[in-house]
């Protein structure tokens, strides 16, 4: 009976998993500035590419609602019911537009 209190007494076991670190940071204090401006530059390029796609899927939802049909080009939706230009996509991307289904993205050139 002194042995089956005794089972559960081991020590521990411990996990061998490692908290992950970002994959842009060398955990190294002095390259931290040069990370940190890396990772603002990564986010200004999502929040830029989300902020244009937003605003040009709308432009294509009102086109579709009003006149029944999706543009043929993006350059359709340039005019003073939807876009008054065309924006610029973020660099090193591209607009890719399906005139059949209406879906935009923003891809990589």
């Amino acid at each position: 009976m002194a042995g089956f209190l005794f089972v559960g007494c081991g020590p521990a076991e411990q996990s061998s998993a490692k908290p992950e670190k970002p994959a842009t940071s060398s955990g190294n204090p002095l390259t931290a500035p040069v990370d940190y401006l890396g990772a603002i530059n990564k986010a200004k390029k999502t929040a830029d590419k989300t902020v244009q796609g937003v605003g040009i899927t709308q432009a294509i939802q009102l086109f579709y609602a009003q006149e029944g049909r999706y543009p043929k080009s993006l350059n359709e939706l340039v005019g003073p019911n939807y876009l008054s230009t065309l924006p610029q996509p973020p660099a090193g991307m591209k607009f890719a537009y399906n005139p059949q289904t209406g879906a935009f993205k923003i891809v990589p050139k």
